[in-house]
């Protein structure tokens, strides 16, 4: 047996640095365009590998097709050209990753995976401080630490709809 025992295959380590390294680079050329990183995938196989990037505007605007465009042409070169790269904006079930993510979308509703409350629940985002959130789900309120979180995402109430061509 080698000295080797319980330690981490090397390839796991170098796929997980590798994910970090690439959302570190492709955060850094968005900062320069204007724009945020909201999620970032690989998937796909050795021979084609695969890139989803789902960005969004620092201004409060909707992403267009042009920015995606403008997005894809800077992050091209970073990724090669045996990539295949997706460019798209957050939709209307955008993923809630960062604590500015909470705070921008306090008043809306998301679907929640936490063991704090035992599972999924779609619940609306009250309040959020110093890594915590509030969420009210009828008359219950959570206070979910953000680390306890293991999914979130926006909610699209058909009920509301589309006013002025915008989500809700």
């Amino acid at each position: 047996m080698s000295g080797n025992v319980g330690e981490v295959p090397h390839i796991f380590l170098f796929s997980s640095v590798v994910k970090s390294e690439l959302e570190i680079v492709v955060e850094g050329a968005l900062d320069g365009l204007g724009f945020d990183l909201v999620d970032l995938r690989r998937h796909g196989s050795r021979a084609r590998p695969a890139i989803e990037i789902r960005i969004d505007r620092r201004d409060g605007e909707r992403v267009t097709v042009e920015d995606c465009a403008r997005v894809s042409r800077v992050i091209e070169p970073l990724v090669g050209e045996q990539t295949e790269l997706q460019v798209s904006s957050p939709g209307a079930d955008r993923p809630l990753k960062k604590e500015q993510d909470w705070r921008r979308f306090v008043g809306r509703r998301a679907l929640v995976k936490s063991a704090a409350f035992g599972g999924r629940k779609e619940v609306e985002i009250v309040a959020v401080d110093d890594g915590v959130v509030t969420l009210r789900d009828g008359a219950t309120e959570y206070r979910v630490a953000l680390s306890t979180i293991d999914e979130a995402r926006l909610t699209f109430n058909w009920d509301r709809g589309v006013t002025d061509g915008r989500l809700r």
